[in-house]
């Protein structure tokens, strides 16, 4: 890493200051760095369940799926929105950035690039693979960072919490949220309900931000064996509804094609 992390104690707001791999703030708060490189900026009292975020099983599913390649086309458009209207020396968000496939791909010569999620082994994960960004463990409603210090401010499929995130953006700042598009996956929801249904494809209420642009992605995935259809199944909440006959019939697919449909949106904050 080319520089150490800059974070605020989730517990008082007071700067962290990182010495002999551990944070600490002028309370005496303080926060181990783990070996993998991360930080847990989440105290127990903030935790609403014992294992919060995704499981073991769903983020390995991820990471294999992500790393065949499906979604780059969306990490290109990301990309090409960041390098015309980012400011590419400033620090960048992905907040619930995941194992950080999207986040280390925002990672330059000269920015500092932070992904912050609440699953402790998502993190750890992230923070093994992509050793020059910086992973922390916390919760996306109270963040650890200083109010106006990033620039741009990526949220993929995660929750969209306005006010923190407005917090966190200096003016003239942006978001870029990914969601998925009404028909995201649809063949593979097919498969598992009686009745498919298209993505609500409504804008979540933002009133602080101001919407510049909105793009469309729709393209084919055509997958040539199981193992990657049965990794996508895992990381959708639609895993939790499939059947046992329906994972037999997906162990036995050689062939099938499922429709990749995002909606990216890119907000700014103006004074």
């Amino acid at each position: 890493m080319s520089s150490p992390a800059s974070y605020f104690c989730p517990l008082c707001q007071q700067a962290l200051i990182l010495s002999d791999k551990t944070y600490c703030c002028a309370n005496n708060h303080s926060f181990d760095q783990a070996k993998q490189g991360y930080v847990n900026l989440l105290p127990v009292q903030f935790k609403h369940s014992k294992a919060p975020g995704d499981n073991k099983d769903m983020v390995f599913a991820r990471r294999a799926f992500l790393d065949k390649g499906f979604y780059q086309p969306l990490v290109a458009k990301m990309l090409a929105l960041y390098q015309r209207y980012g400011e590419q020396n400033a620090p960048l968000l992905d907040a619930g950035c995941g194992e950080g496939f999207y986040t280390h791909q925002h990672k330059t010569e000269t920015n500092e690039v932070y992904g912050v999620d609440i699953a402790k082994e998502t993190i750890k994960i992230a923070a093994k693979r992509y050793q020059n960004c910086h992973f922390s463990v916390g919760t996306l409603s109270k963040l650890s960072f200083s109010d106006n210090y990033f620039s741009w401010l990526i949220s993929v499929y995660a929750p969209i919490l306005e006010t923190e995130f407005t917090r966190l953006l200096k003016n003239g700042g942006y978001l870029l949220t990914v969601t998925p598009a009404a028909l995201h996956l649809f063949e593979l929801k097919q498969l598992i309900y009686r009745q498919a249904n298209e993505h609500d494809v409504s804008k979540s209420q933002i009133n602080e931000l101001t919407l510049i642009e909105e793009q469309k992605l729709t393209y084919p995935m055509h997958f040539d064996n199981s193992i990657d259809v049965l990794n996508l199944l895992a990381m959708t909440p639609f895993a939790f509804k499939a059947s046992p006959t329906l994972i037999t019939q997906l162990q036995t697919m050689t062939q099938f094609t499922c429709q990749a449909d995002f909606l990216l949106r890119l907000y700014k904050k103006i004074d």
